[in-house]
């Protein structure tokens, strides 16, 4: 069994940065290849960016490469996603997710055991 807790979402403007953490109880969390997603109101929840369990591989959406960044750190039990760049589209709940799946599923909503309750980003044109 696995919980996790998200932290870090705010108001920002466009052009500035916001870093999410996920802290995750349990002994297991190196078991676990994790993910971000998040959803917007009134659409579907989509894929961000995922991460293998060891931290060495990770896979990103097209809309999100090059500005946000994800990153582990085992020792801790925690996720974190480091965002640059924002902008207004990135409005959104954003939710950390984890399950013992290859860094090739990472992008497969329903692939994934647990969930955060979620954090609100939103960005300000």
């Amino acid at each position: 069994q696995v919980q996790l807790v998200e932290s870090g979402g705010g108001l920002v403007q466009a052009g500035g940065s916001l870093r999410l953490s996920c802290a995750a109880s349990g002994r297991t969390f190196t078991s676990y290849s994790m993910g971000w997603f998040r959803q917007a109101p009134d659409k579907e929840r989509e894929f961000v960016v995922g991460i293998s369990w060891s931290g060495g591989s990770t896979t990103y959406a097209d809309s999100v490469k090059g500005r946000f960044t994800i990153s582990r750190d085992n020792a801790k039990n925690t996720a974190i996603l480091q965002m640059n760049s924002l902008k207004p589209d990135d409005t959104a709940v954003y939710y950390c997710a984890a399950g013992v799946l290859p860094i090739s599923r990472v992008r497969e909503r329903r692939a994934y055991s647990y969930w955060g309750q979620g954090t609100q980003v939103t960005v300000s044109s």
